[in-house]
């Protein structure tokens, strides 16, 4: 039995790598053909991958957080503490969480030297931003993320602004900015406050539809600017695993508290982007696959001609008493090599230029921006920063990786199934009168 299967083996091989005239020809083509099939899918999942971590890790550490709790029986967020059940020896031996913060988000409009600009008026507790998390994705352009720390003195009200929104109201560290947010008047009528702030940094989550919105003051200046009734109050959550852990810290939070807080996790408030992103993602990928699945096709033509161009070595291992099995067990053989080696080459490049994507999108940004302003054409961008993150992260999935390879290899063995079952119902005689 092992001198069958190396006997099959061997041949395969030979089949696969010999004189393109004996057939190999076909077969090397094959292989061709499912290698760069797979360089775009392979590049496909991993920007759609980077790009979907990238956005949302940025939405979850440094806006929404990975749990929302808001309290019940407090009208306004002015006594807003951090429950002591949430320090508690349960909450701390799971592991699960990284800390708690309070937060009051408002609408509101800020107006520098440069114009006015509508914002989400954001008051947090300082810590928020050095957490791990946050100090992960938050660039301070210019100035400082501290909140005490600015270029005058004892100035208490102080904002961090986002660096698009620093650009459209053109206001730069030390500047003088206003915020203005609403309130309501004795008689119920709205009325607007406004209140000067000191511009302390400009910082960047490296995503423009972020920055554009970012207006960020301290947990007591938020108070004083942000009236309870055009306003909301909550505490952020964050936790070490958010994307397997969130509805178990959920349950550990709801069990600590009970029915006295409102809690929402990262699915309730960002589900329905999350979904998007992960639909248009599988889209793309099975786009890309009906490219596989033509290329894998393509082997069943590649082993029909070779099974032609090798009736001679049929007859003669029919002839030696070879079974048909073992006949068709030979060309599928061939294809399963066939798959296996275009499956790796194809993944090792598509590897190779999704790892390195960043550097090869900018340096073809260069070679076409020469080509454009040799016409006055302007600078080249393939991925707007208006919409897209400035760098794509790198996100390799390995198990949709040796998915993807696996399945093109069983789609090569299938579609070469019946041209190989046809090669071990031939007859040696037959085969013999037609050489």
């Amino acid at each position: 039995m092992k001198k069958t299967i190396k006997g099959i083996f061997f041949i395969s091989i030979r089949y696969l790598l010999g004189r393109a005239k004996e057939g190999g020809r076909y077969l090397r083509g094959a292989v061709a053909g499912i290698a760069l099939s797979l360089v775009p899918i392979i590049v496909t999942l991993l920007v759609a991958d980077g790009m979907i971590a990238g956005i949302m890790d940025r939405y979850l550490e440094l806006g929404y957080g990975h749990l929302q709790l808001y309290p019940r029986a407090l009208e306004n967020g002015e006594g807003l503490q951090i429950p002591e059940e949430l320090h508690s020896e349960t909450i701390s031996v799971s592991g699960l969480f990284r800390g708690f913060w309070r937060e009051r988000d408002g609408t509101g409009l800020v107006s520098g030297a440069g114009g006015k600009a509508g914002t989400t008026i954001r008051a947090v507790d300082p810590g928020f931003w050095t957490e791990e998390g946050a100090a992960k994705f938050l660039r301070v352009v210019s100035g400082t993320a501290d909140f005490a720390t600015t270029s005058s003195t004892d100035v208490v009200n102080t904002v961090l602004l986002g660096q698009e929104l620093a650009e459209n109201v053109q206001a730069a560290v030390g500047d003088t900015v206003y915020l203005m947010s609403l309130r309501s008047g004795s008689e119920g009528q709205v009325i607007p406050r406004t209140i000067p702030f000191t511009v302390a940094g400009i910082v960047s989550s490296g995503y423009r539809e972020l920055d554009a919105a970012w207006c960020i003051i301290s947990w007591e200046s938020g108070l004083r600017l942000l009236s309870p009734d055009y306003s909301s109050s909550y505490i952020v959550a964050k936790i070490r695993a958010p994307y397997n852990d969130a509805y178990e810290a959920a349950h550990l939070i709801r069990s600590a508290l009970g029915n006295t807080w409102s809690l929402f996790t990262w699915q309730n408030i960002m589900g329905n982007r999350y979904s998007s992103y992960e639909s248009t993602r599988q889209m793309l990928l099975f786009i890309m696959a009906l490219v596989v699945l033509v290329a894998a096709v393509n082997v069943s033509s590649s082993t029909s001609m070779l099974v032609i161009e090798r009736r001679r070595d049929i007859a003669i291992l029919k002839a030696y008493g070879a079974s048909p099995g073992q006949i068709t067990a030979v060309f599928l053989m061939c294809s399963f090599l066939t798959g296996l080696l275009g499956a790796l080459i194809g993944l090792a490049l598509g590897l190779f230029i999704g790892i390195n994507v960043n550097s090869l999108l900018h340096g073809l940004e260069q070679v076409l921006s020469f080509f454009s302003n040799l016409f006055h054409g302007g600078d080249v961008r393939i991925l707007d920063p208006g919409f897209y993150l400035e760098t794509i992260p790198v996100v390799i999935n390995w198990h949709t990786v040796a998915l993807i390879g696996t399945i093109t290899v069983l789609f090569s063995m299938l579609a070469a199934l019946l041209p190989a079952r046809d090669a071990g119902k031939l007859k040696s005689l037959d085969l013999l009168r037609k050489i």
